[in-house]
């Protein structure tokens, strides 16, 4: 997470060059390429960028030519989507200020096998991929793999243009290749994989359900400007919320069976919240050693340290900030991915100990990992917020605990501390005013009748003092 920190993996001894980057002669006959995620000349604090040596240069297969996915010239791959997530920006998008919940993403109907690219829905968004301006949140329900189905078939291989993906599984864990070695992702967990890094996501295990009915689900945030970052620490100090030591990238893996290195393949190019596909005749995995410090990497989210107030009264949700992506104004972030983790909380007993009722000059958008979400507990226990679906709180739209939730916490006398353990809810929040697909306000698990939950507030103030 620091810039200045240069890591170095390689996967054969010797094939990572000594004392140069770009030696005339690259040791076991490797190719150099340099990765950069900034401009070159970027800030030194800013810079991001890897170099990679690697068995065949990323340019070779490129001759032959990207076609649009679903277009007539789709010969390659025609049940891609033309658009990333199944939405056309331009006009499939529509702002709505109203206050929205989602229950838990399903697979898409009729039965059909389908994989991270197919499994792919876009919720909501702003800006412009092509202006490097606004953000995408995205939901996925998945239940095969992009690779390594049979061998005859051929793989499926992405990377980015737009931007930086942020990725929170809910349900199944994730077997991810990149360029620069493997991760595995679970519930609980989140990876980054940076703009321009070839990837693959598989499904590591059917953890919970037979395998013909297991598939995996999550969240995604994209933005498309920047990368992500800590958040300054300020009065905490040096230590506290996520720390960098924490963070961990893959080590250097290739492909070293000629069966896998020459297989062809198809790699998928997200450009402009379009997809376009091209053959390639060979595996992208064929890195062998690597160095810098633009990379993709994961992190457990049970090592997040939390601060909470111990005297009186509910902190402001950004002391829970694990990453943030800087926006055009100081202090104001175009993202934020922020979790509400199981903590203790030991204010006095005069205390609203939920989240209080709040408009706000940013977009809040949430989503449950497992168990429950102490602001939004349903009537009667049922019901509510539960695990794999999302609420939306747009730009200073109103919002806080349900009717229930909130007279019950009236009545708790918070008179000692508790360990709320229930649960693990998250947020991503941004600066950026969002439009929503046609997807998300038409989609069968939308709860149309969500601000309902708010109708038992009743008004307590006399209209009239003796």
């Amino acid at each position: 997470m620091d810039s200045e920190i240069i890591s170095e993996s390689e996967a054969y001894p010797g094939a990572l060059p000594q004392g140069r980057n770009n030696p005339r002669v690259v040791p076991l006959g490797l190719y150099t390429e340099q990765l950069s995620g900034t401009a070159f000349t970027a800030p030194r604090n800013e810079n991001r960028r890897t170099w990679l040596y690697r068995a065949q240069p990323s340019v070779s297969g490129t001759s032959n030519s990207f076609c649009a996915c679903g277009g007539d010239g789709d010969t390659v791959s025609p049940s891609l989507p033309e658009f990333f997530g199944g939405a056309d920006w331009s006009k499939d998008m529509k702002l709505d200020p109203n206050p929205m919940r989602w229950g838990a993403t399903p697979l898409q109907p009729g039965g059909k096998r389908v994989n991270f690219i197919q499994g792919m829905h876009t919720l909501l968004g702003s800006g412009d991929a092509t202006c490097k301006s606004g953000i995408g949140i995205y939901l996925y329900a998945f239940n095969t793999d992009m690779s390594g189905i049979s061998s005859d078939d051929e793989d499926l291989h992405m990377y980015n243009s737009d931007g930086d993906f942020l990725i929170v599984p809910q349900q199944e864990s994730l077997w991810i290749q990149t360029e620069l070695g493997r991760l595995t992702v679970a519930p609980g967990e989140i990876c980054v994989i940076p703009r321009g890094i070839v990837f693959t996501v598989n499904m590591l295990n059917f953890e919970n359900e037979a395998e013909d009915e297991a598939f995996a689900r999550g969240y995604m945030l994209e933005i498309f400007r920047g990368h992500f970052q800590l958040p300054e620490l300020g009065p905490i100090g040096s230590n506290g919320l996520a720390n960098s030591r924490d963070f961990l990238h893959p080590t250097a893996y290739y492909e070293s069976k000629d069966s896998q290195a020459n297989k062809s393949c198809i790699i998928v190019n997200k450009f402009g919240q379009q997809l376009f596909q091209r053959p390639n005749p060979h595996s992208p995995y064929n890195v062998v050693a690597w160095h810098g410090n633009y990379l993709p990497y994961k992190y457990n989210l049970e090592r997040f340290c939390a601060v909470n107030s111990v005297t009186y009264d509910h902190p402001d949700p950004s002391i829970y900030t694990v990453l943030t992506a800087k926006g055009d104004e100081n202090g104001t972030a175009l993202a934020d991915f922020v979790i509400f983790p199981p903590r203790v909380m030991a204010t006095d007993p005069n205390t609203f100990r939920p989240p209080w009722f709040h408009r706000n000059v940013m977009t809040e958008f949430m989503g449950l990992i497992y168990g429950k979400y102490d602001a939004k507990r349903g009537k009667n226990g049922s019901g509510g917020f539960v695990p794999g679906g999302a609420s939306l709180h747009s730009i200073m739209t109103p919002h806080g605990p349900d009717a229930a939730s909130y007279d019950a916490n009236v009545k708790n006398p918070c008179d000692e501390p508790t360990k709320f353990e229930g649960g693990l809810a998250f947020m991503f929040e941004s600066s950026a005013m969002c439009k929503l697909s046609q997807y998300a306000l038409n989609c069968e698990q939308r709860e149309r009748d969500y601000a309902s939950c708010w109708d038992g507030l009743e008004r307590a103030f006399p209209t009239k003092f003796e």
